[in-house]
């Protein structure tokens, strides 16, 4: 299967498993990137889920040169993409801590973007890196507001060097419609004329996939066990013809009009669910530690 001449969003794969990445390569024919965090790593890494299954736990260094080695084999297979790595953050992580390791993990394969959250310590992070040149996705995204301070904080950056991570079904869960944020930082950023690229994540419907390719997002990160269903659809690149999702039950989020010229520290970048996807990446890496 060849890449469409049409299909202008690029097309990641969400997996800690480069098992995964040659399976998906030979389905679509081809993968712009891949996303990697600490729970895929842990829960998709056939080696790395035997060892835990076992009850082995690990040191620091030893998980660490782990995700290396799988960082290094996902890069092989798509030299010519982007490939995330997720620095480990909790809630009392400091922009030190953060800037340590992504300088570290920066040097595992020449295609990295460091995975960051949007906490202050990440922003704070991010906005150091663009300045020496390194590539960023600002992950666990659930508000404009978070957005726009992504922006702020990495105003200095070129085009390629920023990713945004909006994740629309958890937002769908609380209630609240996902894709409205999804549009809603798509018009804040195109009215900036910002570098700064929309990857849509945490999206599993084909009905979501599709509608994020027709509103022409820069790129969406698609969970392993969703793409099959995409392609065995056809691969739609329109909601046209799909059966419509269901929104009645989502409660609209409205555009803000929110001061672009602020410093991003003015912005509130708090959210539930940002707390609590960040706890989870924590718990889950944490669990298998040693001591």
């Amino acid at each position: 299967m060849q890449r469409s001449a049409n299909l202008k969003t690029k097309i990641f794969l969400d997996s800690g498993s480069a098992e995964h990445t040659k399976i998906i390569l030979n389905k679509l024919g081809f993968l712009d990137g891949q996303t990697t965090n600490p729970t895929y790593f842990i829960k998709s890494n056939p080696e790395v889920k035997k060892m835990i299954e076992e009850g082995h736990k690990f040191t620091k260094e030893e998980l660490l040169g782990k995700y290396k080695i799988l960082a290094n084999e996902i890069s092989a297979l798509v030299p010519n993409g982007s490939v995330s790595i997720e620095v480990y953050a909790d809630k009392n992580s400091t922009a030190e801590d953060l800037l340590t390791q992504a300088h570290e993990m920066n040097q595992w394969i020449p295609n990295a973007h460091i995975k960051l959250p949007i906490i202050p310590a990440g922003l704070e992070t991010a906005g150091k890196l663009i300045a020496e040149g390194i590539r960023v996705n600002m992950t666990l995204c659930f508000s404009q507001a978070q957005g726009a301070a992504v922006y702020m904080a990495t105003r200095d950056a070129k085009p390629g060097q920023v990713f945004l991570s909006p994740f629309i079904s958890r937002l769908d869960k609380i209630g609240q419609n996902g894709f409205d944020l999804l549009l809603n930082i798509q018009k804040m950023f195109h009215a900036l004329e910002s570098p700064v690229e929309i990857l849509a994540a945490s999206v599993h419907s084909v009905y979501d996939i599709a509608h994020v390719i027709e509103k022409g997002m820069d790129i969406i990160t698609i969970p392993y066990d969703d793409v099959s269903p995409w392609v065995e659809s056809g691969m739609p690149f329109s909601t046209s013809g799909l059966e419509p999702k269901d929104t009645s039950g989502l409660a609209e989020i409205s555009y803000e009009d929110l001061d672009l010229s602020a410093d991003w520290r003015s912005f509130d970048i708090t959210h539930e669910l940002t707390d609590v996807g960040l706890q989870q990446f924590a718990d889950d890496w944490n669990g298998v530690l040693a001591g």
